[in-house]
Order: structure tokens, then C-alpha cells, then sequence
């Protein structure tokens, strides 16, 4: 859920994360003469990542060595799994490793509560991936963590586009829509109860992404009735399924308790929660 936007253009949200088992594989080496930083691997976009200062990684390298005022260089290498601009936090959860990372081979590390609060600096999502937690709810700029409890481990099906969507850009067309339908919009109270199974959660997953980026991407539009679809023919238990937009898109998502589950035409990537 989408909230207010703050005066520094931020956005308060109401979200749930939850990891998976579909991971990026971050190596890093500290106390060389150089920085550098080397990305490859089947999820890398045809274009690249763009200049290395400005990636994630980079970046939580170069705050965390000045935090902890430690005057190394560094070599790191990320293995993309994870698709690029899809909404499932690949860049977050790689600046997170390093992060990690670094703390355990740093001569004076940091303690946690300083380490999650590098994370915020570099982005909202960020601390939920240095936590290590399973899952979590999130408010504020989805850096006021909860922790939850780890649910049954189940199945999900990604569907990941080559070109994914700006958040900014789905943000600023959210507000435009907000405008127009002068839409008053505050945060919700929620029982504890609804995050305690899969079959409560289908009962109140929403994202409000959905009511702008279809229109901003033709294969979201084309793809994510199809996914809600599938998803809306069980979600009862003992069966449940869920399916949606992963946060600002583009990739859409089927989790599901039962077994199999396939959508013609498509090519998903299979993995599971962790």
C-alpha cells in the first residue's frame, strides 16, 4: 500500500516482505590496493548496469568502509540471478551482502542496530536484507521493520520481463491517479492474525502498483490478468494461491501451497520461499 508523499518525495508504504530462495551470488575480498566491481550472469540486462559507482553494491561498500573508518580497497563480484528491475529487490539484497559482508571481515565491525541503519541510507528495502529475517512487515519507507515467524516453505512462479520499471516513474503515476480521483488515503490497522498463515494472507494481498503499471508496461498488462486469474481459482485452503505484481513491477508472481502449477504460453522462473 501506497501512503502519503513526504515533503522530501519519499513515500510511506505498508508492505510485506518475504525472502525466496532465488538469489544473487555476491563474493567480496577486502584489503586490496584497488576498488572495483564486476557484474555478469544470466539476469544481466543486455545494456549493462550502467557506471559502477552508481550501483548498490558500490555504493554500500563505500559507506560502509567509511562508517567503520577502515581504509581498505575492495573487489567485489555479483553472479545476477535475480532480474533486473522486476521488483524483487536483487540491487537491495546485493548492497545487503556487502554490507554483511564487509562487517565480518572488518577489524572494528559494527553492531546491528548501526548496520540496518547503513541499509536505510542506501535504500528502503535494504535493511529487510541485512536483518536476515524471513519475512517481515514494513512501514514508514518500508525501513520500520517487524520481524515475523517463517511460514511452510512454498512454491512461486516468476514472471520476469527483459525491461523492467522505473519506480520513480510508477510513483509519480500513482500520485497523478491519487489527483485526479482526489483520493484521501491513511494507514490501516491490522489484526496480527492476517499474517499468521498463507490462507489469511490471500485474503488481504493487494498492491497498489497494479492500477498504474499495466499502462506502463505492455507485458505486464497482458501478463497479470492471466497470473491473478490462476491464482483466483483457489485460494481457499487446503489450496491457496496468490498472484500479483511484486512491488513496482515488472515481474508478476503466482505463490502457491499446492503442488505444480503452469500458465501456457509462459516460461516462469520456479522457485520457493525461504
Amino acid at each position: 500500500r501506497i501512503l502519503a508523499r513526504e515533503a522530501s518525495g519519499y513515500h510511506s508504504i505498508e508492505t510485506l516482505f518475504q525472502q525466496l530462495e532465488l538469489h544473487d551470488v555476491v563474493t567480496v575480498r577486502c584489503g586490496v590496493n584497488t576498488r572495483a566491481l564486476a557484474c555478469e550472469g544470466p539476469s544481466m540486462p543486455v545494456g549493462g548496469l550502467g557506471p559502477v559507482e552508481q550501483n548498490l553494491a558500490w555504493r554500500a561498500a563505500d559507506l560502509y568502509t567509511r562508517a567503520a573508518a577502515w581504509d581498505t580497497g575492495w573487489d567485489i563480484s555479483i553472479h545476477k540471478q535475480i532480474p533486473v528491475g522486476g521488483g524483487l529487490g536483487g540491487g537491495s539484497s546485493d548492497a545487503a551482502a556487502v554490507l554483511r559482508a564487509m562487517n565480518a571481515m572488518s577489524p572494528t565491525p559494527l553492531g546491528a542496530e548501526r548496520l540496518l541503519e547503513l541499509g536505510g541510507m542506501l535504500g528502503a528495502d535494504v535493511p529487510f536484507f541485512v536483518s536476515g529475517a524471513s519475512r517481515a512487515w514494513a512501514w514508514g519507507r518500508g525501513d520500520r521493520l517487524m520481524v515475523l515467524p517463517a511460514l511452510p516453505v512454498v512454491g512461486v512462479l516468476l514472471f520476469p520481463f527483459a525491461d523492467g520499471v522505473h519506480t520513480g516513474a510508477a510513483y509519480a503515476a500513482f500520485d497523478a491517479l491519487r489527483m485526479s480521483k482526489a483520493e484521501v488515503v491513511s494507514a490501516r490497522a491490522y489484526d496480527a492474525d492476517v499474517f499468521s498463515s498463507w490462507e489469511q494472507i490471500a485474503k488481504i494481498a493487494e498492491n497498489d502498483f497494479e492500477r498504474v503499471v499495466p499502462a506502463m508496461h505492455a507485458g505486464v498488462s497482458a501478463l497479470l490478468p492471466t497470473v491473478k486469474a490462476a491464482a483466483g481459482a483457489m485460494r481457499e485452503p487446503p489450496t491457496t494461491r496468490i498472484g500479483m505484481l511484486s512491488g513496482s513491477g515488472a515481474t508478476c508472481f503466482v505463490l502457491f501451497t499446492d503442488g505444480a502449477l503452469s500458465l501456457p504460453g509462459t516460461e516462469p522462473v520456479l522457485t520457493s520461499t525461504r
